[in-house]
């Protein structure tokens, strides 16, 4: 008896436990928020910032293939040794750290590989061509070396030394040194069997096959706003000089002086009169004015900064870059008042000569070419004789 009462308890304390959790938790649905609690979220990311490249294709859509065998290993060899190609990222030079994750994310980010290159040197910098001159493949990855590669390789001969009563040849120490860099492409199994354009689509997040410029591929790395700026040849304020050059060539003419503050800066000049001219000033490698004489005389001159660049990687310092809406017109000097009345040589108790007397053109009664003017005598009208009237002496 019992035994068939406790399964029979078991399953009510079970069941009992489970109403009871339901029940907590719709009780703290519908209990209302505690005033007193501040809730911190997380600030939602920029709505203008560039998006992250998502490669079409990668190392994990394809671990159910079976492992790559030794014939299809040497025809990507052969499609990929020796190809041309644009980099997506800064590549430091003599460093092999690059790796693409299965996931298709590259390791380091891209502050910390401006950040490395700006120690050790580049190899290539975002848009630059480079050439894949040697592609290695282990158990779970694929190495490709650029330019060369990170270590300089050298010839059985270089090695040797001669030497003898008139001293000894030492080799060069630039022999060394790296040309390149490296770049790895993981997998979490093995290498699986794919064909060249699949392994393309694997190192699309750092390496461009497409027949892109250099430009194009730089301006896919930059937030909307200042791609749109470089197309349409507009410089903005915070922009490098790699920027500038993309949006308006290189200049023609520059110029070093020294501000007001005695601090030394560099003008970029571009037009000449009777064009507009623009003038594009750097500190540094940041542009911190830019000045537009126009053909008219008018002069604009934007000093806001538009652009932030920090690590290699531009973001908009103003939401409404490329707009230009913090354009300061600079004026010379007030503008003139207009005279509430026209200046005239009659006196004020003086009637008008009808003759005379000007009609000011307005949108209902607009100047027309046979309206009298000053000091001319009225036309008369078609089928009249020209009356011929003395003309008064001066006042």
């Amino acid at each position: 008896m019992l035994c068939r009462i406790a399964p029979l308890a078991v399953a009510l304390l079970v069941g009992s436990v489970a109403v009871g959790q339901d029940k907590n938790a719709a009780s703290q649905q519908s209990k209302p928020a505690n005033p007193d609690v501040l809730v911190i979220k997380a600030p939602e990311p920029p709505k203008d910032q560039p998006q992250p490249f998502v490669p079409a294709l990668k190392a994990v859509d394809l671990e159910k293939r079976p492992k790559l065998s030794e014939g299809t290993k040497m025809q990507l060899i052969q499609v990929m040794d020796a190809e041309l190609v644009h980099v997506r990222k800064y590549m430091p030079l003599g460093d092999k750290s690059i790796v693409i994750t299965p996931e298709g994310t590259v390791k380091p980010g891209d502050a910390q590989l401006f950040q490395m290159t700006q120690g050790s040197g580049a190899a290539a910098k975002i848009g630059d061509k480079v050439q894949i001159t040697n592609v290695i493949f282990h158990d779970k990855a694929v190495t490709f070396e650029i330019n060369g590669g990170p270590k300089k390789k050298s010839k059985w001969y270089q090695h040797i030394t001669i030497s003898g009563m008139g001293g000894s040849t030492q080799q060069d120490p630039n022999q060394a040194q790296p040309t390149g860099a490296a770049m790895t492409l993981q997998f979490n199994k093995y290498v699986p069997e794919m064909n060249g354009e699949e392994l393309k689509k694997l190192v699309s997040p750092v390496l461009d096959f497409s027949v892109k410029s250099a430009a194009e591929v730089y301006e896919e790395t930059l937030p909307p706003k200042i791609r749109d700026a470089i197309k349409a040849h507009e410089v903005l304020v915070g922009m490098n000089k790699d920027m500038v050059v993309m949006a308006k060539d290189r200049p023609p003419q520059k110029v070093r002086e020294k501000d007001e503050a005695g601090k030394e800066y560099e003008e970029w000049i571009y037009g000449k009169p009777p064009q507009d001219v623009v003038f594009v000033r750097f500190k540094g490698d940041e542009v911190t004015r830019v000045k537009i004489a126009k053909i008219g005389g008018e002069m604009i001159v934007k000093t806001e900064k538009e652009v932030d660049v920090r690590d290699g990687v531009a973001t908009l310092a103003s939401l409404q870059a490329s707009s230009s809406p913090q354009d300061v017109k600079q004026q010379q000097g007030p503008q003139p008042q207009q005279p509430a009345k026209r200046p005239t040589l009659k006196r004020p108790d003086e009637a008008p000569d009808p003759d005379l007397q000007q009609r000011r053109p307005s949108v209902d009664n607009p100047q027309r070419d046979d309206d009298p003017q000053w000091g001319e005598k009225k036309k008369p009208d078609d089928g009249q004789e020209q009356s011929t009237q003395q003309q008064k002496p001066p006042l």
